[in-house]
């Protein structure tokens, strides 16, 4: 998800390479010169300028068509956020989605929201309910924020649900996020200073979600182990 340039603080070139690499990063099948000076809404001398320096910094490629894409110095980028934590936790996501057959994933609080990390579907079912990785909500909503402030302290004013799932270990809430949808969280224990962290499962199905639950618990126990 880009943030638009127009009203951000700070630097307006840096603001605008940035969102020329969130929007390269986000193609399938990359973009034009033209194309991302028509989306950052900049001419293309401007535009050129942010490619080239972006290439500089091996953050994208140009490829024989002459379209922009991702180039390897993300996937450094990407590997040091929080010490590599999507990585480190795929193996026991996968797993988990897998053997439930429906769609799991990792979420951390930023400020007063929470980011998706990690969204892992099933590989084996027709029907696959999913969200990009890097969505954002607010934390007070959905069973992934209510986990997540479980794991804080106590705020002034926060709903009777995240003083629940602090006694019972998980919670599970219904459209919150998305209509019709059941969700349910663990928050992942990890030590300070790493931010709050949590599992979240989601279906259209109550029962699965209820079915999912001491496997999603086992799986954040796993993780706080790994992590600590």
């Amino acid at each position: 998800m880009r943030s638009s340039v127009k009203g951000m603080t700070g630097s307006q070139t840096l603001a605008r390479g940035l969102t020329a690499l969130q929007l390269i990063a986000a193609s399938p099948t990359g973009l034009t010169m033209q194309d991302v000076a028509d989306q950052v809404g900049v001419h293309r001398t401007i535009a050129y300028r942010l490619l080239s320096t972006l290439a500089q910094f091996r953050l994208v490629t140009k490829g024989e068509d002459g379209r922009y894409r991702p180039a390897g110095g993300l996937a450094v980028l990407g590997a040091s956020f929080d010490h590599n934590l999507r990585q480190v936790c795929l193996p026991t996501l996968r797993s988990l989605a897998d053997e439930l057959g429906t769609t799991v994933s990792l979420l951390v609080a930023e400020g007063d929201e929470q980011v998706a990390i990690a969204v892992i579907v099933p590989t084996q079912v027709a029907y696959q309910l999913a969200f990009h990785e890097g969505s954002r909500y607010p934390l007070d909503r959905g069973a992934a924020g209510i986990a997540l402030l479980s794991s804080m302290r106590p705020r002034p004013g926060e709903r009777d649900l995240v003083a629940a799932a602090r006694e019972r270990g998980w919670v599970m809430t219904h459209g919150e996020i998305e209509p019709n949808t059941y969700g349910l969280a663990v928050a992942v224990q990890r030590p300070a200073p790493s931010p709050p962290t949590c599992i979240n499962l989601i279906s259209h199905r109550e029962d699965v979600v209820m079915r999912g639950k001491d496997a999603v618990i086992k799986a954040a126990r796993q993780l706080s182990a790994l992590l600590s």
